[in-house]
């Protein structure tokens, strides 16, 4: 596929902003004995690097944008890996009530799609601005099905926030790629981190399930 100049209109970048927002909302509603630290240092943390994250971009500073936009990644990602260890930590103690475990367990693997949906967004074709630079046909670690289609069919297709939250869906509830296929080692590498925890997750809840009944 031929690459094109630069899109039109750049990628919006605030329903990146408004889940990470939602990840540390998230993270608020577990119990304390489920949060790595006070359950509102991660929505404090988000809450911080939002106003660096829109000056950077609106500055043309991409290099810090790209290395902020990281960086909160890693800490939702940080806070995701501590809150499942706990989980699964505290499953033999039966430190929780069934239901609050079985809500939280429900609320990770949601963060779980969201996290991980970020990270796609974030790395492929080397990110946002990246992509705004390239035009609509960028090297693309996913092969999403518009892809495949005839340039005179689609000619400026590009994915967006919502095809990689949609990728991130399918690859926790089907475990696999579904109509989209990953094409890089980094891209597989991640999808199989993601289901895993998505495994790890729902087999918490089958277990506590199956001992409340």
């Amino acid at each position: 596929m031929r690459a094109q100049e630069r899109r039109d209109e750049p990628e919006p970048r605030w329903p990146a902003l408004v889940v990470a927002l939602g990840i540390g909302g998230l993270n608020m509603a577990l119990p304390e004995s489920l949060s790595a630290g006070p359950r509102w240092l991660l929505l404090a943390v988000v809450a911080v690097l939002v106003a660096p994250l829109i000056a950077s971009r609106r500055m043309g500073w991409h290099r810090l944008n790209h290395g902020l936009g990281h960086a909160m990644a890693a800490v939702l990602t940080f806070f995701l890996a501590a809150s499942v260890v706990l989980l699964v930590a505290g499953l033999p103690s039966h430190a929780e009530p069934p239901v609050v475990l079985l809500r939280s367990a429900a609320m990770l693997w949601l963060s779980n799609v969201l996290v991980f949906a970020c990270w796609y967004w974030r790395l492929d074709a080397g990110g946002p601005n990246a992509r705004d630079l390239l035009g609509a046909r960028h090297p693309s670690a996913f092969l999403f099905p518009q892809m495949t289609r005839p340039e005179d069919e689609h000619p400026e297709w590009s994915p967006e926030f919502m095809d990689y939250l949609f990728l991130a869906f399918n690859t926790s509830t089907a475990f696999s790629p579904t109509d989209t296929a990953a094409l890089t080692r980094w891209a597989k590498a991640l999808m199989m981190m993601q289901s895993a925890i998505s495994l790890t997750v729902i087999a918490v809840l089958a277990a506590r399930a199956v001992n409340v009944l």
